[in-house]
Parts: C-alpha cells; structure tokens; sequence
C-alpha cells in the first residue's frame, strides 16, 4: 500500500503516484520469432483515461475503476497472472504513464485483439526475462501483453476524506495511538463528533427516533454503536439473561419504579433491560463523572431510558444528573438501586418525602453500605435496606477477580508501562487489595501491602508479600494503588516524598483516598443547606486545605485521564483519573464478573419489592444464602460444569436440605 499515498502529512494537496519506467522487452534470438511491429499495433486505435469525478469512485474505499478491476480474480478461475479476456480487461495507462510507454515508439498503444484472445487454444503463454508475459500465435508471432499494473490507486483521496461529515472536521494529530490507547474498545464512536466535545449536553435539544427528550446523553446519534456493544456484553452474562427469560413471563418487577446510580456501561444497560423487561419503569444516572459509556448511554436513551449521564461530566453536572432523575413531574420512585450512596443521600437531603413511597433500597458499594449502616446506627434510615457489596458474589467474584484482571488493564492503557520489576504498594488488602496484589505479583512486580487490620495483615504475609507502612517505602516505590474505601490514606506529605515519575491511582469506589481537592467547594455549597457563617467557614477551609490542587504544583494534561503534576523543582508524578476509580474510568472490566454482580442486584430488588409488610424493617440486610447459592448455579454451564448432589444419608449427617443453602449465614468465606 505503499504506493497509496498521495497527500502529505496534514492534509496537503494530491501527488501522482510515482511509477519507475521499466526497460524494453528483450526478445532472445534463440526463439527464432518476430515481435509485432509498432505499425501493426498502431492499427488499434488508443484508449483514453479520464480521471474518475467523485461521484464515480468505489462508494467504500474511493478506488478507480482500473485498480477494482486489477484486484479482481481472473474469471474462471485461471492462472492469476494471465491476461484477462478482452472484453474484461482495464483500459490501458496512458501514454508516460506506466510499463507500456517502454515498449516502442508507440507507447500507450494496446496491441491487437486478435492477440489476446485466451479463448484460442493454439495460444500459448511465454514468460520474458524480465518478469513480463508474450503471447505465441500458430504462425510464431510474439506480442508483449499488456500488464496490470498492480498498484491501488486512490481516484481521489482527497474526496474521500471530504465525504466525512463536515461537522467533524480535521482532529488534532495530539488525539493518536498515545490517546486511542487509553479509550475503551468502542472510544471510536464516542469521539466521532469533536465538535459536541466543546458543547455541555445540558444545553443541548435531543430527542430519539421516538420523539422522546426526556434523557441528556452526549451524543444520541451514537446509539448504533453503543447497541452493538450492549448485545456483545449479553453474550457474557448468562445468568441474567437466563433471570429475564425465566421471569419475564411473570413480570415481578410490574409497577416498580426504580431509580438507579450506578456506573453506565455495557453491563449495566443489560441490567437496566433486564429490569425493565421483568416490568420495572427505569431511571438513571451515573455514580462516577468519568466511567459513563457515551455510546451506551446513547442506545439506553434511543430504546426509551431516561438515562441522564455522560464522561467527563462536572460536579455540578453529576448532581444536577441525579436531580433530574429524581425530580420529575408524575413520576416518583418506589425502588433504590445506588452505588456509592449519592443517590440515597441525594434524596435524603433534598425530596426527604419521597421515602414514604420507597420500599428499599439496594447499595453495591463498600462506601454505600458505610453510609447505610451509619445512618441505621443514629436511627435515621427510613426503609429497609439490602448490603450487596458483602454478599459472598459480590466479595468473592466481582471485587477479587474483576479487580485482579482490571488492574492491569487500567494501568496498561494510560501508562504503558512494563510491570516485571516494578516496585508497588498496595493500601489495603480486602478482597480488591488481594486480586490487585495478585495480578502485580505475577507480572514480576516487587509487590508492598499496607493495612490496619490484622487479620488481612496475616493474610498478606502468608501470600508472600511484605507488610509495611507507607511511609517506610514511599520514597522508593514506582506505583501506589489505593484500595480502602477510607479517606486520606495517601496525603500530600507522602506525595510530596515520592520519586519522579511515582504513579498513583486508585482502585476504591470513593475518590476521598488520594489528598486531591476534586471540586470547588463554592458549587457544592450553594446546593447545600448551611448557613450562611458555616459555607464561609468553610470556604476558607478550602484554600488552606493541603492537597494536589494548589497554586505552586502546575497539572498537565497528558493524554485522556493521565495527568502529571508537576513540583517547583521539576518533579512530576502520574496522576491516574484524577484519583477516581481506575479500572472504570480509564479502561473496561470483565462482563463476566460483572453478571454476577448484576443478577444479585435483579434478585435482591425483586425480595425488597415483592417481600410483605413486616419482613424487612428499617435496618440493613445481607442476602440470604440460597439467593448467593442461586446466583452462582447460574454462571455454572458456562463452564460445563457439573456440582455433586448430597446422597440422603449425607445431607442427614450434615443436617442440610438436599437443594441447600450449604453454609450457615455465619460461615466465612
């Protein structure tokens, strides 16, 4: 393809391909025969090339006519180096134009018909030294035969790139393998449009091809592309497609009105139908500013969701998302599904009457579940309440082995970096700490583990991996990973004391780990209700607060995600997703881990929704055993697997039901 170009670098005018001349055909002596003459072959008359208007070129890839049919196989099946029937050859170049123009005087000139007909049988094929091909005739007559040239050329590269819609215009070459790298795998689609990058979808008029405006998506016309993405994702989440089969039919979800902040991805749009297609009415907003797939939130709108979401959103946007979801008119939720606790917190701060229709909430994340018990603890919480994050599926499938094959990924994508040698610390070793530890340890990292418990201390010491405090080790380690769910567990004396070029990210749902100071707090206090004395107060406490957002360290935008903060003294570190979640924000996670996740949020709205008056009171629940049981017996046939059943005599000596559950609530996984 090397002879396709024909612009330069940046879009400049078109070159001709530049064709080399090839020496005249040598006929040896020994053959005994006479070429053609040049008065013989101009007895044909030429055959004029005219260039090709744009509206003649190949619709798809913009090539001539000449080079579709050079690429063409020779009708019949024969030899693919020799001559095509006459009425199904090219035209011949020009004259000057290519191998022909070396022949004879004549250049240009295409020899006789009667020569090229391969229908004879008497022809037959000799091939010059010089790699070309003649034709033998009954009475010895040899004539060169025109050769195709072999070379693509581009009718008019120039219109091709014009066909592109003119909206998009010329993209920077800044936005190359360096920022491709870090999108997710369908990042082409969400970036077709570079001029809706600089307008906020909140000033935006959009309606789907229903007519419907009742969402704010980045871009709507990206649904096509974020529907394919949401039909790969079903192929790996048997189990809840497998829940919408079985339950569809009886619809236990008929009347709920469920208002959801969760991550938007491929996988939770499958949720979202899922719920829907059991008889839910859905709602949704995203939990992290820069983990929404715009594409997919673009299908979940075109298909008649109220999503209210998009990356890269503001502070503001991300409340003013929830809001929306939240207060609308004739529509008022019965049914919670959160994660990280902003939508219950949101609702409670601000629509505290809505909780007399809500009969439950369900919470995913470790941080959510804190805020829920802190609120059952002073009484506060206002409906019952289901812990997904410590159910068995959850703890043991999606934050252990989603976040061992995640880590990589993220860190890959933005960084590019090597992992053998590398020294790491990793705060916390919960189940997010080990499968991240894991995944480092068998790239060849040097792997350090900080925490407070002792327990996964002990834990992490018989795995092989040294215990250590921050500090001890700050100076020396290449990356930090943060996996607490705490707040300020990397401060900014600790960044201060880290080497050039440290990374650090974190891999916790709340973005309180890493000492950045994420967003004015000037916007959050005027949605706040605090008095006057107190915002000033605490508006004050901002510009002393220590943190990464300072005036003396200037931030530098590398490529999507990746920041260097840079030191007076010329010391930088790699800041990743502005110490938000890394997996979701700048890379994509397993489907498969997260169908398990999934269908324990479908079934544990069904029991909250559908349980009667008196079962759940205002507390905190984890999910029963047989419901984690359950789950998992779903995602079993993936892997032809196949589970040993209790003989009578052994569930007896057991004392277990035959169908389970097989561990009492107390048992630890």
């Amino acid at each position: 393809m090397g002879e396709g170009r024909g612009r330069e670098a940046g879009g400049g005018a078109e070159r001709e391909p530049e064709l080399e001349s090839e020496p005249a055909v040598a006929v040896e002596a020994v053959m005994s025969v006479q070429v053609v003459s040049a008065a013989a072959a101009a007895k044909v008359p030429e055959v004029e090339l005219k260039d090709l208007s744009p509206s003649e070129a190949e619709p798809q890839l913009g090539l001539s006519t000449a080079a579709v049919s050079a690429m063409a196989p020779p009708a019949g099946g024969g030899d693919p180096e020799a001559p095509a029937p006459a009425a199904e050859r090219p035209p011949a170049p020009g004259p000057g134009s290519g191998p022909a123009a070396a022949l004879s005087p004549a250049a240009g000139k295409v020899p006789q018909a009667s020569a090229m007909k391969r229908s004879d049988p008497h022809h037959q094929h000799q091939r010059h030294r010089d790699g070309g091909e003649a034709l033998v005739s009954p009475d010895g007559t040899v004539t060169e035969a025109p050769r195709t040239v072999k070379k693509i050329q581009f009718a008019d590269q120039k219109q091709e790139f014009n066909k592109r819609p003119t909206k998009i215009g010329r993209r920077s070459l800044s936005r190359s393998i360096s920022q491709s790298s870090t999108d997710s795998y369908s990042s082409a689609a969400s970036y077709t449009d570079s001029s809706d990058d600089e307008t906020s979808p909140r000033d935006k008029q959009q309606k789907n091809s229903k007519g419907s405006s009742d969402f704010c998506v980045k871009n709507i016309k990206q649904a096509e592309f974020g529907r394919r993405e949401i039909e790969i994702a079903e192929q790996e989440m048997p189990a809840l497609m497998a829940l919408r089969k079985r339950a569809q039919g009886e619809k236990p979800l008929a009347g709920a009105k469920i208002v959801g902040c969760t991550h938007i991805t491929a996988q939770t749009a499958v949720l979202m139908e899922t719920l829907g297609a059991l008889g839910a009415q859905c709602r949704w907003a995203a939990c992290n500013i820069y983990s929404t797939l715009n594409e997919v939130a673009a299908a979940l709108a075109e298909s008649g969701f109220p999503v209210f979401a998009w990356k890269g959103e503001s502070e503001d946007d991300f409340w003013w998302c929830i809001d929306r979801c939240v207060n609308v008119e004739g529509w008022q939720p019965n049914m919670i599904l959160d994660d990280g606790g902003d939508l219950t917190h949101w609702i409670y701060k601000k629509y505290p009457n809505m909780f007399k229709k809500i009969k439950g909430i369900v919470e995913e994340s470790v941080t959510g579940v804190h805020r829920l018990y802190q609120l059952s603890k002073a009484g506060k919480l206002c409906v019952p309440a289901m812990n997904v994050n410590d159910s068995v599926t959850k703890q043991k499938f999606d934050n252990l082995y989603c976040c061992r094959e995640s880590i990589l990924d993220g860190l890959k994508r933005t960084t590019d970096m090597m992992f053998g040698g590398k020294q790491v610390v990793v705060c916390g070793y919960g189940e997010v700490g080990k499968g991240c530890c894991a995944a480092l340890k068998a790239m060849g990292s040097i792997v350090y583990v900080t925490e407070i418990d002792p327990i996964c201390a002990l834990q992490a010491c018989m795995d092989g991996f040294r215990l250590v405090k921050l500090n001890e080790v700050i100076r020396q380690v290449d990356i930090v990973i943060t996996c607490t769910g705490n707040k300020n567990v990397v401060t900014r004396e600790h960044l201060d004391r880290m080497k050039n070029s440290c990374i650090v990210c974190n891999m916790g749902h709340s973005n309180t780990e890493i000492d950045v100071l994420y967003f004015s707090l000037g916007k959050w206090l005027k949605q706040s209700m605090l008095s006057s004395a107190l915002r000033a107060a605490l508006i004050e406490l901002q510009h002393c607060q220590a943190s990464l957002r300072t005036p003396e360290l200037t931030w530098e935008r590398v490529r999507s995600q990746v920041d260097h903060v840079i030191w007076p003294d010329g010391k930088r570190i790699v800041l990743l997703a502005e110490g938000r979640l890394l997996n979701l924000s700048c890379s994509t996670v397993p489907t498969f881990v997260l169908s398990i996740t999934a269908t324990t949020q479908a079934l544990a709205l069904i029991e909250l929704y559908n349980a009667p008056e008196g079962r759940y009171k205002q507390d905190v629940y984890l999910l029963p055993k047989k419901m984690d049981e359950y789950v998992a017996s779903l995602h079993l046939p993936t892997f032809d697997a196949h589970l040993t059943e209790l003989t009578d005599e052994q569930a007896k000596y057991l004392g277990l039901n035959k169908n389970g559950p097989f561990k009492p609530n107390y048992y630890r996984y």
